[in-house]
């Protein structure tokens, strides 16, 4: 009997505005995919189609996040661990092992260990990092067409100054962290 192992990343910890999203991933030893790498080391067509095969090939896959208002209400730390604990238990299958990129594990009933600089040297954490990642730039895609004029299809929501320009002019909206510092000031 093989040994189930998930890898687990964040992508959104920094940017002022959108969620932050969770992927865990239980690859498929018998259908290895060439190429896994953390997700910022790769052009955003790379991370598409390495997304795409990662979902079809995977033995399983889920994503987590926790909203803004979670974000504000916990801070960051806590609400990254808790779309992390959402992602694992939304998996339609139990892993025996987790790993998590990074320096701390969110609150699992399994084994966990957390590898800083995870995503660059597990598999697992690697395609995690990708699903991640391609899933919240989509999200942030789809928010930049909902609230124009903040300039969030290019920087994601991190604090550009082109980001916090446009908070300045236009305002703070229900998509932006006011716990973080650059919206904050602006309320």
């Amino acid at each position: 009997m093989r040994i189930l192992i998930c890898g687990v990343d964040e992508v959104g910890r920094g940017p002022l505005a959108g969620p932050v999203v969770t992927a865990a991933v239980i690859l498929d030893p018998a259908r290895p995919i060439a190429g896994l790498m953390d997700s910022k080391k790769l052009s955003e067509k790379r991370r598409e189609v390495l997304a795409a095969m990662i979902r079809e090939q995977a033995l399983c896959w889920a994503l987590g996040r926790a909203e803004v208002e979670e974000i504000d209400q916990l801070n960051i730390h806590h609400a990254t661990l808790l779309a992390m604990t959402r992602a694992v238990d939304t998996l339609p299958r139990r892993p025996d092992r987790v790993l998590v990129d990074g320096r701390f594990c969110p609150p699992l009933d399994m084994p966990a260990r957390a590898i800083v600089g995870g995503d660059g040297i597990e598999p697992a954490i690697s395609a995690a990092s990708i699903v991640a990642k391609v899933a919240r730039d989509r999200e942030m895609l789809e928010l930049d067409r909902q609230w124009p004029g903040y300039g969030l299809a290019r920087h994601k929501g991190y604090p550009t100054r082109m980001h916090v320009e446009a908070l300045a002019a236009l305002g703070v909206t229900p998509i932006h962290r006011r716990s973080y510092a650059p919206v904050r000031r602006l309320i």
